[in-house]
């Protein structure tokens, strides 16, 4: 089954390299391109695509800024002539950072890592399906973080905060640290209970106290441990269609 990629960089003639070298990888498909980050952002949007190879410094808004708009992060590989932003690039977990010019080693290395994941993660989803199944908030999960240890149920748990690799898990005074990507707790979590308030929080809807309208038309939740979580503006209009009427 292919892959879907969109290119994102300012450089026509670097896409077009780009394109060249990935036609030489019949799993990869380029569905799409953009000049610029809000082009990029709308494409993703719109296609949501397996894989984005995205250029750093891009006029008005680079990379990294698309990166904070998306609400869930695809595959990246980042393609610049920087390499001051490495640190930076694996910090928001980039899959490969790659120089220009090119090597087409190093972009065929970077693609096979990416098919090496993508199949592990869907040997491990069907190995595990029965395990994967959607968890209701009287459940209980086993939460452990070094050598101390919790059986809590979802109904306590107000929010979940992405730290990397890592979730940070809220409950009570507790706010343990446990190896899991808040994409794969959303999967598991009812939509019902437990709400995407941006790319870094789910929270439970259940312990909202407080909703005020926020900047640039988000929205501003007080949680019931007194914490405070930004609704971005796409997921604002999502809570209040929810929570209506």
């Amino acid at each position: 089954m292919k892959k879907n990629a969109i290119l994102i960089d300012d450089e026509r003639l670097a896409r077009n390299e780009l394109k060249k070298m990935l036609a030489l990888h019949p799993e990869i498909e380029v569905v799409g391109e953009a000049a610029n980050a809000d082009e990029g952002l709308r494409l993703i949007n719109e296609m949501n695509p397996d894989l984005i190879l995205l250029d750093v410094q891009m006029p008005v808004k680079t990379g990294f800024d698309l990166l904070e708009q998306l609400e869930k992060l695809p595959t990246v590989i980042f393609t610049t002539a920087y390499d001051e932003y490495a640190i930076r690039a694996f910090e928001v977990n980039a899959l490969d950072y790659l120089l220009k010019p090119i090597d087409p080693k190093r972009l065929s290395d970077a693609v096979q890592k990416f098919l090496a994941i993508d199949e592990k993660e869907m040997m491990f989803s069907e190995n595990r399906s029965e395990l994967r199944l959607s968890l209701s908030e009287s459940d209980q999960v086993f939460v452990k973080d070094g050598e101390k240890c919790w059986f809590v149920k979802l109904a306590e748990i107000r929010l979940f905060e992405s730290v990397g690799n890592y979730a940070r898990v809220f409950f009570g005074p507790n706010k343990p640290l446990i190896l899991k990507s808040l994409n794969s707790l959303e999967e598991r979590l009812d939509p019902r209970t437990f709400f995407r308030a941006n790319r870094k929080h789910i929270v439970n809807l259940r312990m909202i106290e407080k909703v005020e309208p926020f900047f640039n038309g988000g929205l501003l939740l007080e949680i019931k441990g007194g914490e405070k979580i930004e609704v971005s503006r796409r997921q604002a209009v999502r809570f209040k269609e929810m929570m209506s009427l």
